[in-house]
């Protein structure tokens, strides 16, 4: 066998380094953490050890995984072209802006490199939740072209997260309407809860709206939010502390799932 390669992940804080297939499939595993390496056939085991030679540090055992989750046989059998799991906060907004960066002589800032600072600051904010039991993707893509900002997956339950930039700015949120200073509100809560909406046609479970701003002066809501939570980024963490909503396989087979671009293609 030939033409293996190597590709390094994180779970929960660990390190992984997965041995692919010139197809993309995985067919082996390295756990630094356990000093073992994972194979889901014997007869590749010279060239998974000599794929692996570089990156090995010390004695390791190499055989069978000890019983794999199904969450973790989705992982193994998932394309890396339909993984949204290395998905940075913003990928959609860096793409685009790498193809187009606008001009250079541009008198206000471009909009989507604050749309984009929004998504990062809020996507490093989720992903420090990993520690917790929580997972998140980023640019989670639906077709027609729209897309979730964010996944939120964990004890607490499912939210699908919309971040806005309002650094400085007076927010007041009058159901649907969202205003940032003195500026005309728009009805961007409809848009939060139909996102969630297509998320949980797409999971089969329930996915909660979220909407997440990004360093605002002041946060003022005119009256009781229906179904929709809003944050400032900083109280993200507090979501560590929510629990009793899903057994930590009920998320991490959802995260399978939810990692899967195929998923999404039928909502």
């Amino acid at each position: 066998m030939t033409g293996l390669r190597v590709v390094p992940t994180w779970r929960h804080g660990q390190e992984r380094l997965y041995v692919c297939r010139t197809d993309g499939r995985n067919i082996a595993w390295y756990d630094r953490e356990a000093a073992r390496v994972n194979l889901l056939s014997d007869e590749s085991r010279d060239d998974v050890l000599e794929a692996l030679g570089p990156f090995l540090t010390g004695p390791v055992a190499v055989g069978p995984p000890p019983v794999p989750t199904p969450a973790e046989l989705a992982r193994l059998t998932l394309h890396p072209d339909d993984d949204l799991a290395p998905n940075r906060p913003g990928e959609a907004l860096q793409i685009a802006l790498d193809r187009d960066p606008g001009p250079a002589h541009r008198l206000r800032p471009d909009p989507r490199r604050r749309a984009l600072l929004a998504e990062q600051t809020v996507g490093d904010a989720l992903d420090r939740l990993d520690g917790a039991g929580w997972h998140a993707l980023h640019s989670v893509p639906l077709p027609g072209g729209d897309r979730v900002h964010h996944l939120a997956l964990g004890p607490g339950g499912l939210f699908a997260v919309h971040t806005l930039y309002a650094r400085k700015q007076r927010v007041t949120v009058a159901d649907p309407m969202v205003a940032l200073g003195r500026h005309e509100p728009h009805p961007l809560l409809r848009r939060v809860r139909a996102d969630a909406d297509r998320a949980s046609y797409a999971l089969t479970a329930e996915v909660r709206p979220l909407l997440a701003l990004v360093e605002p002066s002041e946060v003022r809501v005119t009256a009781p939010l229906r179904e929709v939570r809003v944050v400032a980024g900083a109280e993200l963490g507090d979501l560590a502390r929510l629990g009793g909503v899903l057994k930590p396989a009920d998320v991490e087979a959802l995260h399978a799932m939810a990692r899967d671009r195929n998923t999404w293609s039928r909502v």
